[in-house]
Formats: C-alpha cells, sequence, structure tokens
C-alpha cells in the first residue's frame, strides 16, 4: 500500500510525504518539496551588501536567519571584524527568534501530534486544575480559569468551524493523554499565542520590524546606540528587552517544560520510532567574539556520526555537496555532488504534470537538492545541536537534559527518535533563554564604558574590493545548519548559494540512493489507521520542516508571476 499526505500542514510551504506500507508499519518513504526556490537566480549582478535584504524574504518565518548568514558570508569574504555592540545585538535578536520559534512549535505546529483536541471537552476542570498545580506554580491554574477556556472550545465545536483546530484526527486511538492533560493543553495552546506576540517585540526594537528586520548592515548593524536620544538603543529600550527576557523565560520554565514533561510521559513508546541517519551537524551559534565564522560559540560546532557521542569532528565546510540525481535540476552530470560555492540552480522539472497519483520516485521527485557531508546525509536542528553540545561537555545543556531524562525515568539513548527529537528542542530554549539577560547585562556594560560602536565601514567602498573572492556565512537557525555561499566579481554576486536546514532534513536520495533524515525516520513506524496517519506526522513534525526555504517559487506552465523593479 502506498499512502501520500500532500501537503504536509502546521509547517511553513509545501511538503510531500509519500510512504510504503506493509502490514501496518512503513517499509519505505520519499520527501518531496513541491515548489521551486529561485532566490539564488535573483540575486545574481546585484551588489553583495543588499543579499541580506532579499534573502531575508526566502521565508515569513524565520527571515532573519537568512539576515545573519547573508551578511556574515559578505562579512568572511571581505574579512570584516564586526564591533563587540553587533554581535550582542545579532545574539539578541536570534536568542529570541529560537525561543519564539521552539515554543510556537510545540504547541501551535506539534503539540496537536499528541493533544486531543476534542477531548478536553470531557476535562473536568477541578481536576485539569489540580494538575496544572502539580507540575507548576504558573499564575493561571484554577478551575476558574480552565472552564472559561473549555467553554470558549465548546462554544467553537457548536459551530461545527473550530478554527485552527478543524481537521483533525481527532479521536484517533493513538491519542493517550486525559482529557484534563488535553484542557491545559489546550489553555497553554492559546496563551502562547499571546506570549509570543510580546516577547518578539525584542526583535521589533532590535531590528526595526518583525518579520524581516531591516537593520543588518554587512559590517554590523544599523541601529544606533546612544544613551541620550530616544530614537536610539537608550537606557528605558534596554530596560523595556530586559523585562520581555524575563518574560520570556518565565513562560519556558513555568508551562512550556512542565508540558513538554507531562505529554512525553504519555509517549514514552516513541522513544522507539523516528531515529533517522544517526549522522548530526551543527554549525553552533552565538559568537562569543566578533570574528566571521568564529569557533568561539556558546553553542558549540560539530559532527558527530553514527550516533557516536564520544567523538566530535570538527566542521569543514569543503566537504559539503549537493546532489540532484533525483531533484528537479540540472547539474553538468546528476550523479556528482557540487560544492556550494560551485553550485548550480537551473531547474528542470520533468514530474508528473497535476493531477497525478503518485511520483516517480525511480526518477526526479523533489524540488528540494540532497546536501551531504562528506558523502554522508546529516540531521541538522535542535537534537544535532544539543548532541555536539552534549558531547562537548556543555555544562548547562547537560543539566538540563539529565533534569528532563531523570523526570522522564529515559536514559541518554532515547534522545535518536522522535521523542528525543522533541525534547532536546525544549532543552535548548531553556539555555538559550538564560542567555538572555547575559547578553543584555554585555551590552549595558559596552553603554556605561561609552562603547556605542555598531558598525565597522572599513571596507564599504567597493573600489578598495579585490577583483575576485568568495566567503560563506554559517549560522544555526532554529529548525538547523544555515550556509550561505557567495562567489563576488567585479563589486557583484557572481554566484550565490543557500543551503538550509530543511534541504537537509528532508532531501530526497543522493547519487548513492542514500535517503535524507526525514525519508529514513519514517522506517518501521508503525501505523494503526493508514487512511489517519497520525504517526507519519509525529516524526515529520518533529523536524519542524520550513520548505519555503527549502524551496520557493513555480509555475509549471512558465508563466510569469510577478515583476518586481528595484528603485537604486
Amino acid at each position: 500500500m502506498r499512502i501520500v499526505i500532500d501537503p504536509v500542514t502546521r509547517i511553513e510551504g509545501h511538503l510531500r510525504i509519500e510512504v510504503k506500507v506493509d502490514g501496518k508499519k512503513v517499509v519505505d518513504a520519499y520527501s518531496s518539496g513541491t515548489m521551486f526556490r529561485g532566490i539564488e537566480i535573483i540575486l545574481k549582478g546585484r551588489d553583495p551588501r543588499d543579499a541580506w535584504v532579499f534573502t531575508q524574504r526566502i521565508c515569513g518565518v524565520c527571515t532573519t536567519v537568512h539576515a545573519t548568514a547573508s551578511v556574515r558570508a559578505v562579512e568572511n569574504a571581505l574579512k570584516i571584524t564586526i564591533p563587540d555592540n553587533a554581535r550582542i545585538i545579532r545574539n539578541l535578536i536570534t536568542g529570541i527568534q529560537f525561543i519564539q520559534d521552539h515554543v510556537i512549535h510545540f504547541y501551535h505546529l506539534h503539540a496537536l501530534d499528541w493533544v486531543d483536541i476534542l477531548s478536553a471537552l470531557k476535562a473536568d476542570p477541578s481536576k485539569t486544575a489540580i494538575l496544572a498545580q502539580t507540575i507548576s506554580d504558573w499564575h493561571n491554574s484554577s478551575k476558574t480559569y480552565f472552564k472559561e477556556v473549555q467553554d470558549k472550545l465548546k462554544a467553537l465545536a457548536e459551530t461545527g468551524q473550530i478554527g485552527p483546530f478543524t481537521g483533525g484526527y481527532w479521536g484517533h486511538p493513538e491519542y493517550k493523554l486525559t482529557p484534563e492533560a488535553n484542557l491545559m493543553a489546550v489553555a497553554h495552546y492559546l496563551e502562547a499565542l499571546q506570549w509570543q506576540r510580546e516577547v518578539i517585540k525584542i526583535q521589533a526594537i532590535l531590528g526595526a520590524k518583525n518579520p524581516h528586520a531591516q537593520t543588518y548592515l554587512v559590517g554590523g548593524m544599523a541601529v544606533p546606540i546612544d544613551p541620550n536620544t530616544q530614537s536610539a538603543i537608550n537606557a528605558d529600550s534596554i530596560a523595556f528587552i530586559s523585562k520581555l527576557s524575563k518574560k520570556a523565560l518565565n513562560f519556558v520554565k513555568k508551562v512550556y517544560i512542565p508540558d513538554l514533561i507531562a505529554i512525553c510521559s504519555f509517549y514514552k513508546e516513541w522513544v522507539k520510532y523516528g531515529e533517522g541517519v544517526g549522522n548530526y551537524l551543527a554549525y553552533g551559534e552565538f559568537p562569543k567574539d566578533n570574528i566571521s565564522n568564529t569557533e568561539n560559540l556558546y553553542l558549540p560546532r560539530g559532527v558527530i556520526f553514527e550516533k557516536n557521542l564520544t567523538k566530535v569532528y570538527p566542521v569543514d565546510h569543503t566537504k559539503i555537496e549537493e546532489y540532484v540525481t533525483h531533484s528537479w535540476y540540472r547539474y553538468p552530470d546528476s550523479d556528482k555532488g557540487l560544492h556550494p560555492y560551485e553550485g548550480i540552480t537551473d531547474f528542470h522539472y520533468t514530474g508528473p504534470q497535476p493531477p497525478y497519483e503518485f511520483l516517480n520516485i525511480e526518477e526526479k521527485y523533489s524540488w528540494l537538492k540532497a546536501p551531504r557531508y562528506d558523502g554522508k546525509p546529516m540531521e541538522v536542528g535542535p537534537l544535532a545541536r544539543m548532541l555536539v553540545a552534549y558531547a562537548n561537555g556543555h555544562k548547562r545543556v547537560k543539566e538540563i537534559l539529565y533534569l528532563i531524562l531523570n523526570k522522564l525515568k529515559l536514559d541518554i539513548n532515547i534522545l535518536f527518535s522522535t521523542l528525543g527529537r522533541t525534547i532536546a528542542r525544549g532543552i535548548e530554549t531553556i539555555v538559550i533563554a538564560e542567555m538572555l539577560p547575559v547578553w543584555i547585562e554585555e551590552l549595558i556594560e559596552n553603554l556605561r564604558k561609552g562603547d556605542l560602536k555598531i558598525h565597522n565601514s572599513e571596507k564599504w567602498d567597493p573600489s578598495t574590493w579585490p577583483r575576485k573572492f568568495q566567503g560563506y556565512g554559517l549560522h544555526e537557525a532554529p529548525r538547523g545548519a544555515l550556509g550561505h555561499w557567495v562567489k563576488i566579481k567585479e563589486g557583484r554576486i557572481e554566484n550565490y548559494q543557500c543551503v538550509v536546514p530543511s534541504t537537509w532534513n528532508c532531501s530526497p536520495r543522493d547519487a548513492n540512493g542514500q535517503p535524507g533524515p526525514c525519508e529514513a525516520a519514517l522506517l518501521k513506524t508503525p501505523l494503526q489507521d493508514p487512511k489517519k496517519p497520525i504517526e507519519i506526522l509525529r516524526t515529520i513534525h518533529s523536524f519542524d520542516p520550513c520548505i519555503a526555504c527549502a524551496v520557493h517559487l513555480f509555475n509549471n506552465k512558465g508563466k510569469e508571476i510577478t515583476k518586481v523593479k528595484i528603485r537604486r
């Protein structure tokens, strides 16, 4: 039997998953991005200092990550060292992006794979209050509060239109939470919507806009710092940012993590599913110094092969290649990979025309390329970062990891799973949220010293640049390792390539027939009801795919979609 889920919802972009099922168990799987990304083509011939503005438009969720990777790539090419304040502000923007993104993923994209929304209508609000008070001292834990939430949900259900909860597999036998636990999760789902709207103001203040920040610059940042000016980052704005950072950490510790532990305790069998390829790549993030692609990072850089946590290898970006054997692109030789510096974005659609039943998996079947590191598929994302941090002896990561594992009575080896991927995201959220006050204090200390520098303009003039040069920028997006590679000739972009997290995780087969991490992770997944494949969604959502980053615009009839004129 062959099952198709298209589109996979509760992700960013369009993803198609096809699986072969034998005896109610997945025996093979195929991941297909169903749009073409053309940003790299758009960038050719442009000023490399402008690239960050365009690359942010790859996605409407993780926008700042592409800005960061882009400016780092050009800074690496020009050998620019940014000012201390620019590094701190970038860390703060990246940090709140991670925290908000992970909480949104848990509640609004992934939780509904574990939480039966309509079951919450059967809950006893007083018992829900007792449950909530048992796991946390969060202030919204009264019987009255949960009764109000239940009444809101009941009113929605009675209309037959339950908004964001429409189309779920409610009542599926794979749901295991009690009605009271379901009601608690629904309440926190709604609270998280309001919380994230507030805390992301940190990014809006420092980036001048959210999404698509406006204050990035090659060489630093464009947001001014001046304690004597209301139109700059000053004592008042820093105090407000500090207040929001405390709000972010409080919710993570008192709501997100207790909910994570509570929900995982009902689904411990999911430590047996979703392992994937067993290879992990992390570029590391949150620089402690101001050099592009520095190794001095709060979350370390590294590579792990075959689940071996006793050995972490250094990252060598020259070992990265992208294959298009099963992707709708053209290379001179489709069976040979290309390093991103030499990457080609030449689309060549040979797939079926809608409507069609199945992909031609023997040929090309995805708009995602197949990135490989040293010839191997690699998982990227929170699990990869936490495994690399753990194996490197990161003190705080190990403390939080063992705290959660001990409460769940699980050991370290369970991390190689769907449940482990979900736990790792929670661990990472805490360790980053705890750093926001540290970076804010660094900024305050610089202001005390009179250090207001925010941009290094020494190499801003293109007339001083070499005729040809190149650079790369490594960054960790919430969903995983993100790299931008740029080749510059006579002041203009000659070639630009992005290798993004979901291209790594959701890639198709390569020239050697190796499946991508999502494809591999679905193997041996049990299915109770092939018509309601919630088990497949659990594993796919644990990767938090962002297909808008991995692919972009496509019109299979070759017609122009829109025309954009840039004023210079």
